[in-house]
């Protein structure tokens, strides 16, 4: 056989590198093709690891001269000066392991914390100056006994091994040596809980005799809570309705707390913790009883730890300040459709899905009620726009379970609290049974 020429060994050569190139290249697609699939990206909300979610908050808000502690605690240029401060709060979610956060959102000064405990609360009741013996833990933050919070900031305790039960309450006692040196003191007023005052340190206190009682919430904005990865939170973005103005002092009877009762009966519901994020007069444009719900979102609702779901329940307060003139209440409408669109955009961002809840009547009612009805057409128009499909990833209709069926612009009378605007604890009750539990469930 005769050898081959040079072309002919040239044109071998190439075949051969292009073969084996086929073959190089066909097993690394088979490769590519058998691989397990990456494990996909966090979102936000669904973790396989034990995670920080928050069980309780309030809505930080400026507080007040009205609600300011009562003499002596506030003095002429200073408020809780060598003051122990003993509030409860109800949580949700439990766990083993909890860490405090301390708000100076709205002070203008440096708020130096002398001493930080927690306990549980006597009897477990919410509104007690007592605390049961042997339950009271000191809190820490790096590692030290005091803090002191800049001013528009926040702090975050050291986590504490510390059993809390769902749906319990939990005493924080806070001592204040120097107090705030300023009268821009951050707070909740609409607590619709009883905390204490009283002069010295009494952090390790059984019980505070001769307390002063006050029905607010003070520096404390938050408490978190380390939880499996079914427990996610939702969080509500809203007004006195949901702040729970008309229910009861001490009975924590407002629409999320009924809420949560509800959803902690359900196996699928059980894990969720529901966090309030309302302040009575809050608006979603402008700002009123603290900032405006577009500048307080990030703050409220996209940094809280765990947050799953948004429920958005405001505008009234926007409709019923605005002029009862066809021109404003055109313009209010237009402004509050357009920032219902801004709040999705942005907690969607967050892998945050949002629900969108509809305004309640408030026919009768001497503040927001015009003879006209122009008030009411602007109610009707967002109502109309937040039932429509394609907005928000769910409507609750809240409207619909309260409206009065004989005269739709107004509550049912049996619901209302006396003023055509807010609701009874019954009330609250229905508007919790009107959201649909399987919206809270990843199973």
């Amino acid at each position: 056989m005769k050898a081959p020429g040079r072309a002919q060994l040239a044109d071998l050569i190439t075949t051969c590198v292009l073969a084996l190139a086929l073959v190089v290249t066909a097993s690394a697609l088979t490769a590519l093709v058998r691989r397990p699939a990456p494990a996909p990206a966090a979102t936000g909300h669904a973790t396989t690891a034990r995670h920080w979610v928050n069980t309780w908050t309030a809505m930080p808000q400026l507080t007040e001269p009205a609600n300011l502690p009562p003499a002596p605690f506030t003095g002429a240029h200073s408020v809780l000066v060598d003051t122990t401060l003993r509030q409860t709060l109800r949580v949700s979610a439990g766990g083993h392991r909890l860490r405090l956060r301390f708000s100076n959102a709205f002070g203008d000064t440096p708020l130096p914390l002398t001493a930080v405990t927690v306990a549980l609360p006597r009897g477990g009741a919410a509104g007690v100056s007592a605390v049961d013996p042997g339950t009271t833990r000191p809190v820490t933050f790096s590692g030290r006994a005091s803090t002191t919070v800049p001013v528009g900031a926040q702090v975050v305790s050291d986590p504490l091994d510390f059993d809390l039960r769902a749906a319990s309450n939990l005493t924080v006692t806070t001592y204040l040596a120097d107090g705030q040196p300023s009268l821009a003191l951050t707070s909740h007023p609409g607590s619709r809980t009883t905390s204490y005052l009283l002069h010295g340190d009494h952090t390790r206190d059984t019980d505070l005799t001769g307390a002063t009682p006050v029905d607010h919430w003070y520096l404390i904005s938050d408490v978190e809570v380390l939880a499996g990865p079914s427990t996610e939170a939702v969080a509500v973005l809203g007004d006195s309705l949901t702040d729970g103005r008309g229910s009861t002092t001490n009975a924590n009877n407002r629409w999320p707390d009924q809420l949560y009762d509800r959803l902690r009966s359900r196996p699928a519901t059980a894990p969720v913790a529901v966090l309030n994020q309302a302040a009575g007069g809050n608006r979603v444009l402008n700002d009123g009883l603290g900032p405006n719900a577009l500048a307080r979102l990030d703050r409220d609702i996209l940094s809280r730890s765990g947050v799953a779901w948004l429920i958005v329940f405001e505008g009234v307060n926007d409709i019923g300040t605005a002029d009862a003139t066809p021109a404003a209440q055109r313009q209010v409408t237009a402004d509050l459709i357009a920032a219902y669109q801004q709040i999705v955009v942005r907690a969607h961002a967050q892998g945050i899905r949002v629900y969108g809840a509809t305004l309640l009547p408030f026919g009768g009612n001497n503040l927001y009620d015009d003879p006209a009805g122009e008030r009411e057409k602007s109610r009707q128009a967002v109502n109309a726009w937040i039932r429509a499909r394609g907005h928000f990833d769910a409507v609750i209709d809240f409207d619909r379970a309260v409206r009065d069926p004989a005269a739709p612009s107004r509550l049912l009378p049996a619901l209302q609290a006396g003023d055509w605007l807010h609701l009874n604890p019954e009330g609250y009750r229905i508007l919790a049974g009107a959201v649909p539990a399987g919206l809270l469930s990843r199973h």
